[in-house]
């Protein structure tokens, strides 16, 4: 495989700009075409790809992100309603405690009262906190329940979409970033759902009934007491618009820190066999600083915005309570009165005081929410068309590439094909051959669509690519990759992934074919063996017959092999190429080779170089032709020799 195609650079360079605030994702949704275009990360772009700024401003402002939350949650309306009821009855049952306090006071204490009497109002008491711990169980059950629903939902959704897109976005965005999102993300929206929104709603209305009940009892107090709303209210969205920016900076810098343990974890033998341990701790520390640096901005904003907020909204009741106590002193309210007073405005003020700081919590979800809900409009750009044809049945093996050229969207300035034409006759066996990126494996991905060329066609059967469902156009063939990607499951399923419903006996005798019965009956549990991540318990030989024998169960009109056999030793390449050659023998095969003694028997051998053919025919005719594809025989042949 021509690695080339599709490396990425981890340089110090590259990830200290990104961890000063780059994002691979517009809030839009578009995929960042150009990173040091938006070093911020904020941008959207419009179709002509020119960043757009007045969006991500305004929702930078907002909660409108958590639309997409609701839109999830509002698909259970039973539990939505019983969460609600909950909600409110606990929050009545809140307030009525200083109803209950005044009866109490006022009734209960009164000079001369009867013990009876007392008893009777304290029972009173007495129901309404029982009534508010049953509700608040109740509320707790419920509004939990939807932040785990709800979680479980986003997260479907999100995989869903994922597995629509073509490779070009994963290679303009890191699989190990979205990962984290899909996992940090969506554990900050599981605390907004099942707890911050609870808490928001329960204390919003607390405030604005607690607010009626405090009029009721006493306006003069109450009038003097909310004047200071506006001064209160002011530090909120002064605080919350910079609280957001700085929330969803410190969620990039979480994704940071955990792409960058998957990637060092998942090349563990690479670090060490380079000896460079001490520079990825380096790497990492400096990505946990920066998370923490950003981390503390959050802290401080939230901790002087609380601070502030609760300074106001308690001094205010303080002043007011004290004039509330002359007010008793002379007469103008009673003791249960100033009672009821006092605990329904601290039970207020506490609402308003932890409104402050949920809508903290609240912007933080919508920063997450907004970049969870990118990978949900992200559209694939392989889709199929409106009216897709059908594909000859049966299938007849042809392929044909007329003038195609392509450009990977990371590097749109060089092309890796350049008008290129091929037609692969059915049944036809062509090899591939030429230096490491002349465009070999481009050919296979355009041929599976993942990408569409720039220019030209490419025909399957005589059908346009473009004119097929891709799904209709992957079912037509079976790929051998140059590394065996197995999956994190046992053997018997690795293998039937090339044919999910195929039998005990045929999985058998593709296991067989390809040599790889025989040691996957040695393993602890047979085919029931569990391989490890990515296959890691086996040898690379051992991974390499699992992913042949995946293609041969496939059984799909063209085969398509990416160096197959180079992970093999000579004993088990000899065995697998002759379960090749019957695999071969009636079907479409199209070879990239770099070790040409493995195609000279090809029916026709293809030389690329530089996205271009600049040869083809048999190995006779080439070798004889004395061109690049005789230069890299005789290097090759004489190494042989001379070993």
């Amino acid at each position: 495989m021509d690695h080339s195609e599709t490396d990425r650079s981890f340089s110090d360079d590259n990830f200290r700009s990104r961890s000063e605030g780059q994002s691979n994702f517009a809030p839009g949704g578009l995929p960042a075409q150009n990173a040091a275009a938006e070093p911020t990360g904020t941008g959207d772009r419009d179709r002509d790809g020119v960043a757009d700024t007045k969006e991500p401003a305004a929702r930078a402002k907002s909660l409108g992100p958590l639309r997409m939350v609701w839109d999830h949650a509002r698909q259970y309306p039973r539990q939505l309603a019983f969460a609600w009821a909950a909600l409110l009855v606990s929050a009545l049952a809140t307030l009525g405690i200083p109803a209950g306090l005044r009866l109490v006071v006022d009734r209960g204490f009164a000079e001369g009262g009867d013990p009876a009497d007392i008893a009777r109002w304290f029972r009173y008491l007495l129901m309404i906190v029982i009534v508010l711990g049953i509700a608040t169980a109740f509320r707790f059950y419920f509004v939990s329940w939807m932040g785990e629903r709800v979680v479980a939902d986003i997260r479907s959704a999100v995989h869903r979409n994922l597995m629509r897109l073509a490779p070009a976005f994963f290679e303009e965005n890191s699989p190990k970033e979205i990962s984290s999102r899909m996992t940090s993300d969506t554990a900050i929206i599981e605390q907004v759902v099942g707890t911050t929104v609870s808490v928001a709603l329960r204390n919003a209305i607390m405030a604005l009934l607690g607010t009626a009940y405090l009029f009721w009892l006493a306006p003069e107090l109450s009038v003097t007491l909310f004047i200071a709303i506006p001064v209160i209210i002011i530090p909120i969205f002064l605080f919350g618009r910079r609280l957001r920016d700085v929330s969803r900076s410190s969620q990039d810098r979480v994704a940071d820190v955990g792409a960058m343990v998957s990637e060092v974890l998942g090349a563990m033998k690479v670090v060490q066999a380079f000896g460079q341990e001490s520079r990825e701790g380096a790497r990492f520390g400096k990505a946990v600083e920066a998370t923490f640096d950003t981390a503390k901005k959050r802290i401080l904003i939230r901790a002087v915005m609380t601070a502030i907020i609760i300074t106001l909204v308690f001094g205010a009741l303080t002043l007011v309570m004290w004039r509330g106590a002359l007010m008793v002193v002379s007469g103008d309210l009673s003791g249960g009165t100033i009672v009821a007073f006092v605990i329904a405005g601290i039970i207020v003020a506490g609402a308003f005081g932890a409104l402050t700081e949920v809508y903290g919590d609240l912007l933080r979800g919508a920063g997450a929410a907004s970049r969870l809900d990118e990978l949900l409009r992200e559209t694939p750009s392989i889709a199929p068309p409106a009216r897709p044809l059908a594909l000859p049945v049966p299938p007849r093996g042809s392929l044909s590439f007329r003038n195609v050229t392509f450009r990977y969207p990371t590097r749109p300035e060089s092309a890796a094909l350049v008008d290129f034409s091929l037609e692969v006759e059915p049944g036809e066996t062509v090899a591939i051959v030429g230096p490491s990126g002349a465009g070999k494996s481009t050919i296979f991905q355009l041929a599976e669509r993942f990408y569409d060329p720039q220019a030209g066609s490419i025909r399957l059967d005589g059908v346009p690519l473009t004119a097929v469902d891709p799904a209709a156009i992957r079912e037509r063939f079976a790929f051998v990759p140059q590394d065996g990607v197995l999956f994190s499951a046992n053997a018997r399923d690795n293998l039937r992934y090339g044919a999910w419903d195929a039998s005990e006996d045929a999985i058998d005798e593709a296991a067989r074919a390809a040599n790889a019965l025989n040691f996957l009956r040695e393993l602890p549990q047979g085919l029931d063996t569990y391989l490890g991540e990515s296959g890691t318990r086996l040898s690379g030989g051992q991974q390499q017959r699992i992913a042949i024998a995946r293609a041969l169960l496939r059984d799909a009109p063209i085969l398509l092999l990416d160096e197959a056999t180079s992970a093999l030793d000579a004993e088990s390449e000899r065995a697998v190429q002759q379960a090749l050659d019957r695999l071969m023998r009636d079907r479409t095969t199209l070879v990239i080779a770099h070790r040409l003694a493995t195609v000279r028997k090809a029916d026709r051998i293809v030389v690329m170089e530089a996205g271009r053919i600049v040869e083809q025919g048999t190995h006779a005719q080439l070798s004889q032709a004395g061109g690049l594809y005789a230069r890299l025989a005789s290097l090759q042949f004489a190494d042989v020799s001379a070993g």
